[in-house]
C-alpha cells in the first residue's frame, strides 16, 4: 500500500508564506476558503478529501491576532471533523508566547490558555519558531518543534561581510540566546541592559555592558513590535563609539510609530524574517525581509519522514 503525500493547507495569517513552504516542498497547497460575516464571525470550509490524510496548517497568529488564533482553532477541529489522520499546526508567530507566566497577581497565563484550546481542538503536533520562553512546550501535551530563526538570519549577515562584528543583547533575559548567535558566527558578545516599567511596549536602555567601540554592532532579538528597544539600544552603542548599528529579529509585529523610530535611529538596517506577513504599516527599505520558508518545509518533510529535527541546528548543544 503506497503511503499518500502529506497535505499542505494556509490560513488567512499567513498566505505568502504557506505558499513559498509549498513551492519548497513541490507540493500544490490544499483548498480551503475562509468567510467573515459582518458581525465578526469567522467561518472556514476545507476543499480537499482529507479522510486519512496526514494535514499541515500554517497558520500565525498576528495581526488581527484573536481573529488568525480562532480561525486556527477552527482549521484543526474542521480537518479532525473530517477524518485527517494528524493535523500538524505551523505556526511560524506564536502571539501570545509572551503569556508564559504569572508574574503579578490576578492575571492569566495566555500561553497556556493557548496551548489547552489548541489541544482541545485536536491538535496533535505543533511546529513553530523562537517561542519567547522555550518552557511553553510544557504547556502542551503534545509535540512541539520549536525552530531557530538564528542560521537563516546569521547566513544573511555573512553574505553582508560586516566589518569586526559583535552581537549584542537587548536585555540580560537574551542575553542566552544572544550568546548563540555569537558563536554561530564567531564573534564577541555585549548586553544592553534595559528597563521597562509599563505595559507600553516601550522599555528604555540604561546601560550596555561590553566594547562596542570601533566596531560594527548586531543587535539580536526574537520579537519587536514598537522598535523602541532597537532604537534606543542602536543610540546607546553609537554613543559608545559603534562603527555602525544593525539588527536582526525574527518576529517583527510592527506597530504605528515603529519604522518611523527606526528611520530616526542609527540603525541602518534591520533585518527580519516572514513569520509575521500581515503587516499594518509600510516597512519601508531600512527593514529587509528574509523568509524562513525553506527552513519550515524542511522541519515538515522530517516531521512527515520521522526524522530528526535537531540535526538542523548542530550549533544548538542543548537539543537531543
Amino acid at each position: 500500500m503506497t503511503t499518500e503525500p502529506l497535505l499542505l493547507f494556509g490560513g488567512s495569517g499567513s498566505p505568502r508564506l504557506a505558499a513559498s513552504v509549498a513551492d519548497q516542498l513541490g507540493l500544490p497547497l490544499g483548498r480551503n476558503e475562509v468567510h467573515r460575516f459582518s458581525e465578526g464571525n469567522l467561518f472556514v470550509r476545507v476543499l480537499e478529501n482529507v479522510r486519512g490524510r496526514r494535514v499541515y496548517i500554517v497558520q500565525s497568529t498576528a495581526f488581527p491576532s484573536n481573529d488568525n488564533f480562532m480561525e486556527l482553532l477552527f482549521w484543526i477541529d474542521a480537518f479532525k471533523r473530517a477524518s485527517a489522520e494528524s493535523v500538524t499546526a505551523v505556526v511560524p508567530y506564536f502571539s501570545y508566547g509572551k503569556g508564559d507566566k504569572k508574574d503579578e497577581p490576578r492575571v492569566s497565563i495566555r500561553a497556556r490558555v493557548c496551548a489547552d484550546a489548541m489541544e482541545a481542538a485536536g491538535v496533535d503536533r505543533l511546529i513553530t519558531m523562537d517561542l519567547h520562553a522555550p518552557q511553553i512546550q510544557g504547556f502542551f501535551r503534545k509535540p512541539v518543534d520549536d525552530l531557530y530563526a538564528l542560521p537563516v538570519l546569521c547566513e544573511r549577515i555573512r553574505e553582508m561581510s560586516l566589518p569586526d562584528l559583535v552581537v549584542v543583547a537587548p536585555d540580560t533575559g537574551f542575553a542566552k540566546k544572544a550568546r548563540k548567535y555569537a558563536r554561530f558566527l564567531g564573534t564577541d558578545l555585549a548586553i544592553a541592559d534595559k528597563e521597562r516599567r509599563l505595559h507600553d511596549e516601550r522599555a528604555e536602555v540604561v546601560a550596555v555592558m561590553g566594547d562596542v567601540r570601533d566596531r560594527t554592532a548586531l543587535l539580536v532579538d526574537d520579537f519587536t513590535a514598537s522598535g523602541g528597544t532597537l532604537a534606543d539600544a542602536a543610540l546607546r552603542l553609537a554613543e559608545r563609539g559603534a562603527l555602525a548599528v544593525y539588527a536582526m529579529v525574527t518576529h517583527a509585529a510592527f506597530g504605528q510609530g515603529s519604522i518611523a523610530r527606526i528611520e530616526a535611529s542609527p540603525l541602518v538596517k534591520v533585518l527580519v524574517t516572514d513569520t509575521v506577513e500581515n503587516q499594518r504599516v509600510d516597512i519601508g527599505s531600512q527593514v529587509e525581509v528574509v523568509s524562513v520558508a525553506g527552513l519550515f518545509a524542511e522541519a515538515i518533510r522530517r516531521v512527515d519522514g520521522r526524522e530528526s529535527i535537531s540535526s538542523l541546528f548542530p550549533f544548538d548543544g542543548q537539543r537531543g
